[in-house]
């Protein structure tokens, strides 16, 4: 009886690194950007689902839904956008931004007077909608001012 629960674990513990190293799930609302370190290239994926992919190959995933963003301050003044990362420039967003686990980016951040966070996909889009550079990953759909 020892023996047997010994060889689930260890089956177990082969199915779990099989399954972090060859398989990577994206949502609908999600863009899947593979790097394959072997050889450079840049893709991404066709359709949402689970998919297989070698393990030299690292998969990111950007939330391509309209987001809100805001610059907050203590002021009475509301300014924000509602942005929208556009798949098809995936290759001009990592150019720029270089490739990353881009939902990690910032994770120790502590800023506790203010709601907005400033980690993850929702900060990188916030500084390039509200940079003086306009890139063509980003769009802004709605604009809200302070007389609105």
């Amino acid at each position: 009886m020892k023996v047997v629960g010994v060889m689930f674990i260890a089956l177990c513990g082969i199915f779990f690194a099989a399954w972090l190293m060859f398989v990577h799930h994206t949502e609908a609302y999600q863009l899947g950007v593979r790097w394959n370190v072997v050889s450079g290239e840049l893709s991404m994926d066709e359709s949402a689902g689970y998919h297989i992919t070698p393990p030299w190959v690292f998969v990111s995933r950007i939330d391509t839904r309209p987001m809100r963003v805001c610059i907050t301050s203590a002021s009475r003044a509301f300014n924000c956008r509602l942005v929208q990362f556009v798949p098809s420039e995936y290759k001009s967003f990592v150019k720029v931004q270089g490739f990353s686990y881009w939902w990690w980016a910032n994770r120790i951040s502590f800023n506790l007077g203010y709601s907005e966070e400033y980690r993850g996909m929702r900060d990188l889009l916030r500084g390039y909608a509200y940079g003086v550079k306009k890139y063509p990953f980003v769009v802004t759909l709605t604009e809200y001012g302070e007389d609105e």
